[in-house]
């Protein structure tokens, strides 16, 4: 008697606990338990030079600036393992300049991180470290089948707060939007609260899959936070893990907004698209079928805005990559699939010569004027054999690839800006493209 008395009495004092726990287990809470381990908090280190305001002095030795103290400057972000060896998703902007970069992974362990490569249009970068046992790793999803409105969760490390968890809806797939005079392409909406210190930290469907990577909030919003689709990111990745960087590619496709008499004059009855003005010769759009005066309507499954979207989003697929179109020609729409080729040394240089006028050579840490096309925009500027072209936009130019692929990364353009050295003196030139 007395022990079914005892064996009653812990049954009483057990049983609500564990049926609380079964009833408050959500699949948020499955998520985080299932993926938490796989995201990481990162650390980065910058040594800058800081120009500090003196005395009359210390102004006389050092110059009008003062004296100049060396500075570490520290940042933080997040970032999510992707497979047990231990690569690490995360953004650019995290850690771009830094000189060191360090992991803290989930059981508290910090590792040294080397940075594999990196894209700044894109805002991706793929880090790795080394562990003496696998490391947890989140699943990849997709971002093909996203509905508007399903739940989704992020986790990061806003404000230095490691293990932090939100969550939300899906607010809009494929949003594009213009702030700071930059224009940010395809992103992946959300009101899960995202905060300074979640870029990088990825974004989660209840199945614990990744569809995005947390990238950016409107400042002053409130539920308003972006991050970068799935399939995008592994397209991106796969380029940084393969080559370090992201190969520029060749489409082939000059296109101009839509304007309601051009509208009118190829019947298309929206506001919304890109025509395209011409198709580059041998090139990819041409061998796919890709005529002048056909409408880009969807690129990858969505609507395309305008001239602008259509370039910016075609600089997300790295040569190789399948592009999937819908084009509209003659009153119907025409689906088909290119597929980027990478630009050639040759096709740069070619680019250089037509729309600059320039060709150009290593000299002293920079480039200088090999020769100057009769009649280019070089020629009208005055540039001359022998000048240097020290930057081009905000590259500074080391090398003869260097300006190959900032240029072919700007071609779109409707401008470049390139310092020009001559006699000590620096010049600002701004080129139309």
């Amino acid at each position: 008697m007395r022990r079914a008395m005892v064996l009653a009495v812990a049954l009483l004092a057990t049983s609500p606990v564990h049926a609380d726990l079964a009833r408050r287990r959500s699949a948020v809470v499955d998520v985080v338990q299932k993926v938490g381990p796989a995201v990481v908090f990162i650390g980065t280190e910058q040594v800058v030079d800081r120009r500090m305001r003196g005395s009359q002095l210390e102004e006389f030795f050092f110059g009008e600036g003062g004296r100049r103290e060396r500075q570490t400057v520290q940042s933080l972000g997040s970032g999510v393992i992707i497979d047990a060896g231990g690569t690490i998703v995360t953004n650019d902007h995290v850690i771009r300049g830094a000189s060191a970069v360090h992991v803290v992974l989930a059981d508290g362990r910090q590792l040294d991180a080397e940075v594999v490569g990196a894209d700044a249009a894109n805002d991706l970068a793929v880090l790795r470290v080394a562990s003496k046992t696998p490391l947890p790793a989140a699943r990849l999803g997709t971002s093909a089948d996203l509905m508007i409105g399903e739940t989704v969760v992020a986790i990061g490390s806003p404000f230095g707060l490691t293990k932090t968890v939100t969550s939300g809806v899906l607010s809009a797939v494929a949003r594009s939007f213009k702030a700071n005079d930059q224009l940010y392409i395809d992103f992946l909406q959300t009101d899960a609260a995202i905060n300074p210190g979640n870029s990088g930290g990825p974004l989660l469907n209840l199945d614990g899959e990744v569809i995005g990577i947390n990238t950016a909030i409107f400042n002053g919003a409130q539920g308003i936070g972006f991050a970068i689709p799935v399939d995008k990111v592994r397209r991106i990745v796969a380029e940084l893990r393969s080559f370090g960087k992201v190969r520029p590619a060749w489409v082939g496709i000059n296109a101009v907004d839509v304007t309601p008499t051009l509208a009118r004059r190829i019947g298309w009855e929206r506001s919304e698209g890109a025509v395209v003005e011409s198709v580059d010769p041998a090139s990819p759009a041409a061998a796919a079928g890709v005529q002048p005066g056909d409408v880009v309507a969807e690129l990858g499954g969505s609507p395309v805005q305008d001239a602008d979207e259509l370039q910016a989003r075609l600089r997300g697929y790295p040569a190789k990559a399948a592009i999937p179109l819908v084009l509209w020609r003659d009153g119907r729409k025409i689906p088909l699939t290119l597929t980027p080729v990478e630009f050639s040394a040759q096709q740069m240089d070619a680019l250089a010569w037509d729309r600059l006028g320039l060709k150009l050579v290593p000299s002293r840490g920079a480039l200088a004027v090999s020769s100057v096309r009769p009649g280019s925009q070089a020629e009208r500027f005055g540039i001359d054999r022998g000048d240097l072209i020290v930057r081009l936009n905000n590259v500074a130019l080391d090398s003869v690839e260097t300006f190959r692929e900032a240029l072919v990364s700007a071609r779109n353009a409707r401008s470049v800006l390139l310092v020009v050295r001559r006699g000590g003196r620096n010049y600002l030139v701004t080129f139309r493209l």
